[in-house]
């Protein structure tokens, strides 16, 4: 899953981005609520961590703009205010949750996993595709009875597919959702993970669709 912070404490956004790509989360950073908006406009994010105050244009108003313009994605809020009215004000311009500095990292990344588990139609964190089932909050992987350890970034790919079992997924999606927007490397790069994935699952498991993408099969 693709994620976009905009935050404009530097340190704290580093950290942050930091600890959510090594759950294989990827993470984009911007500063200021401009950028954010313009970011976030393009449609290519599974979910946003939005701070309150920043400059250019506060997360109010962000938030307000996407929801305006159609936007659907999932909006966790951050800051460093306290108060009803506040988090009232957040979940009014469209915000999906509210959290308030200092937090816990750990909590953050549970809301972030509850978000995006809401937006895709289940509360539960287990996918099962067939004899596969995918737990994204303990990120664990079984086929049968047997784990299979995978690394951050093979999860995340499986991810996608599992998401979306049964139907195609473009190599270009794969790419947007699971690396950050500065990769710029070869996106043959999706090949070479979708080839580990079938050694440790089975080469059935994942269907190569000529021209379009791949799709994951019920095993």
């Amino acid at each position: 899953m693709r994620l976009l912070i905009v935050e404009d404490e530097k340190r704290l956004a580093v950290s942050l981005a930091r600890g959510l790509t090594a759950e294989g989360f990827a993470v984009d950073v911007v500063h200021d609520g401009l950028e954010g908006l313009h970011r976030a406009s393009e449609g290519a994010y599974d979910l946003v961590v939005l701070d309150i105050m920043l400059p250019g244009m506060n997360g109010y108003q962000v938030c307000a703009a996407l929801r305006a313009a159609g936007h659907e994605v999932p909006i966790l809020m951050l800051t460093a205010k306290d108060g009803e009215y506040d988090e009232a004000e957040g979940l009014d311009t469209g915000a999906d949750d509210y959290l308030t500095k200092p937090f816990s990292y750990v909590v953050l990344v549970a809301r972030i996993r509850a978000l995006l588990r809401r937006r895709g139609g289940s509360g539960s964190p287990v996918v099962t595709v067939g004899s596969l089932r995918m737990d994204t909050a303990a990120r664990r992987v079984h086929l049968g009875d047997d784990e299979i350890a995978l690394t951050a970034k093979e999860f995340a790919v499986l991810e996608q597919l599992a998401l979306r079992a049964g139907q195609v997924v473009s190599k270009a999606d794969i790419l947007e959702h699971v690396w950050d927007f500065a990769y710029d490397g070869d996106p043959n790069i999706v090949e070479v993970y979708v080839s580990a994935l079938r050694r440790k699952l089975g080469a059935a498991a994942i269907r190569t669709v000529r021209g379009a993408g791949y799709r994951l099969e019920a095993l």
